[in-house]
């Protein structure tokens, strides 16, 4: 016996449905090449798309925002106003003109494959990216997640994907990759599907902090645990996770008097042939081993 699915019709102009259909392309929601609403309001009502106000910013943070774009482009810092540019794209305070300025402005500062790769993103769509870097050297990935990263103020791609191979990180986090957005000069991205993930790959990083930087520590988004170790006056105990043991080993190296990575073992071990390379470079003598 059919069983028949249950329907509801819903009442709308034909501007609301234009944009509804405008919003289920944008995250992926069709039925074939169409765009479906029935699945839009399927996806909102399982909580997989949550819906929020975006109209409560009032005029002078718009302005304000706006005007950092000019202030930073002038400076040359265009990746870090593309981010604020992005964020004000997603309000739906934003007049017609100021909208239509701003996405002209990324448009203009993003080559064709960024914008695919930012679309993907948002409707969290694997993809196939193949690009040749300065080198010429031609990389194919299969990325089943990514985010656009600032590190040490400039933008990267990280991504997880399938392909590990030459990846020199930690076993556990060799699928996790990291892409310059400068040195990707030419790149074809490409629609495929499967899973797409929640998250980078990730380990749990155990530091203890000592002296002034124990108590100067601001606890971070990806800190797990942040306390004061009971029998160990003074000193604070961080858990970290961690998806990129480079920019987490660069991070802490400036404050390595007062930071002592406890566990896991293998990154421990890298510091401690970074700190073995430093000694050697000025003459000195360490034991790896101590």
């Amino acid at each position: 016996m059919s069983r028949k699915g249950q329907s509801i019709t819903l009442s709308v102009s034909e501007r609301d449905k234009t944009q509804l259909e405008a919003i289920a392309l944008q995250f992926g929601m069709k039925w074939g090449d169409d765009p479906n609403i029935s699945k839009l309001i399927k996806a909102i009502a399982q909580h997989k798309l949550i819906v929020s106000k975006n109209n409560d910013w009032h005029d002078d943070r718009i302005r304000a925002l706006h005007r950092c774009i000019s202030a930073l482009t002038d400076i040359g810092q265009n990746e870090q106003a593309e981010l604020i540019a992005n964020l004000l794209l997603e309000r739906s305070e934003l007049s017609i003109p100021m909208r239509k300025e701003i996405e002209g402005f990324l448009n203009h500062s993003r080559p064709s494959w960024r914008l695919q790769v930012d679309h993907y993103i948002l409707r969290q769509q694997p993809f196939q990216l193949a690009y040749q870097d300065a080198a010429e050297r031609v990389f194919n990935f299969t990325v089943r997640y990514a985010q656009i990263v600032a590190h040490e103020k400039r933008l990267y791609l990280d991504c997880r994907c399938e392909e590990s191979k030459d990846n020199q990180d930690v076993p556990e986090l060799q699928h996790n990759w990291c892409f310059h957005l400068d040195r990707i000069t030419e790149a074809a991205v490409t629609e495929i599907t499967g899973k797409w993930y929640s998250n980078l790959d990730q380990i749990d990083v155990e530091m203890h902090l000592y002296k002034g930087l124990a108590f100067a520590y601001q606890p971070k988004p990806e800190d797990k645990i942040v306390e004061w170790i009971p029998d160990q006056p003074q000193v604070r105990r961080v858990i970290r996770r961690v998806s990129n043991t480079f920019w987490f080993i660069r991070e802490i190296m400036q404050y390595s008097s007062d930071c002592i990575v406890v566990s896991p073992e293998n990154v421990r071990s890298r510091i401690k042939e970074s700190l073995v390379k430093l000694y050697q470079n000025y003459d000195l003598t360490a034991s790896p081993t101590s």
